[in-house]
Formats: structure tokens, sequence, C-alpha cells
């Protein structure tokens, strides 16, 4: 498994970064970046922390890949390009934006300006308008086929319009509690569930591999 969207107690998760990262790697994980929730108000305080982490992580653990990130969650579309590059010169090598989910209020033209910025992943991003699909893919930026409860009930149009224009799909848990991480097989059956096939999950697997490549 790889999972390039995950949260530690530095925002909303249950676990220690350094705990998370051992029980991924505990059940076979092949890579997983922490990226926890941040905004103007936060980043400073957080991205340093997971940089910390990961980097002790990876000198304890070496059959897991620990890239350190940040999810840029409930702000202004304005404020995106800003705080992707303050994220990225603190020490955050993946950046997820947080989506415009069916679940949760997030601002109109949230999925619209991540996409025109310097982001990695566009995380469950619900009923995407198609001009943003073919935006994802002109720009190369993975759209989340995501098994989080909630933000999940909208993978299947992510996956129609991404197969439709071409654009790139990766899996994530979006796990917030140790029970979130999944086995190879569970995902693969996430995966399936969204109206994908073996051959496309592979893919997206390959994808993830690419970017944590990118990430490096």
């Amino acid at each position: 498994m790889i999972d390039l969207h995950t949260h530690s107690l530095l925002s909303d998760g249950e676990l220690l970064p350094s705990e998370l990262i051992r029980r991924a790697a505990a059940i076979g994980y092949e890579a997983i970046a922490i990226t926890d929730h941040v905004d103007i108000s936060n980043y400073d305080f957080v991205i340093p922390r997971i940089v910390k982490a990961c980097r002790q992580a990876a000198t304890e653990l070496n059959h897991i890949t620990v890239i350190p990130g940040a999810e840029l969650t409930h702000i202004n579309p304005d404020d995106i390009p800003l705080l992707v590059k303050e994220a990225r010169s603190l020490g955050a090598r993946l950046i997820v934006v947080h989506g415009e989910t069916i679940v949760e209020p997030v601002r109109p033209g949230t999925n619209r300006k991540a996409l025109e910025s310097d982001v990695d992943i566009l995380a469950h991003p619900g009923l995407i308008a198609e001009e943003d699909v073919r935006l994802a893919q002109e720009r190369n930026i993975a759209l989340e086929v995501t098994a989080r409860k909630g933000h999940s009930l909208t993978n299947g149009h992510v996956v129609k319009l991404a197969r439709q224009y071409g654009a790139r799909l990766i899996l994530n848990t979006d796990a917030h509690a140790p029970d979130d991480l999944l086995t190879l097989e569970r995902a693969q059956k996430i995966a399936m569930g969204a109206g994908l096939s073996q051959d496309d999950f592979n893919d997206m697997l390959q994808n993830s591999r690419a970017i944590i490549k990118t990430a490096s």
C-alpha cells in the first residue's frame, strides 16, 4: 500500500506521527506521507514537526518510505499559492489540498485554485467540474479516490471524469485513526467499488510512486 494522505495528532488524527508510521510499516506499507491539516494559523508550527518526525522515522525504518507533507485545509482559495510556497519552504515535500468534498463547507473555487497552484494532490474533490478535471490532466495533478467515510461518496463521479479526460488518479486513506490504515487487499476492493479494475488500481500505485519520486 502507498498512502499519501494521512493525519497525526499534530492536527486531528489520533496517533503520534511516529506511531502512525510504525503501524503503517507493520501492515506492509510501501510508503506513507504525513499530511496534517494546516492553514495560515498553524502551518509554521505543524510542518517543521512533521519534517522532524519523518526524518527520525527514516533513520529507524528502512523498509518504508516516509514523506513529510501538508494538507491545506479550509483556507481562502486566493491564499493557496502563498501557503504552498510557505509550506515547501518549511520542508513539506508533498502538498495536498483539501478539495470541495460534499460533506464539508469548503469554499467554492478551492478545487480550481488548487489546480492552478504548485500542488501534488487534490484530495476528495467532490463533484469536481469537467473543466477542472481537464486542468488536472493538463497540469499532471493527481485526483484522489478516497477511502474516507463521507468523502468517498463522490468517488464514482471523480473516477468517471478522470477516465474520460485522462486525469491521473491515486488512492489514499485520509487516515485519522489506526483502523483507517489499509492493507493492499482492502485498498483494491475500495478501488473496485469505485468502478476501477485491477489494472486501474495498479496504475494508481504507479501514479503514487511517480509522486514519491518527485517528492524525494
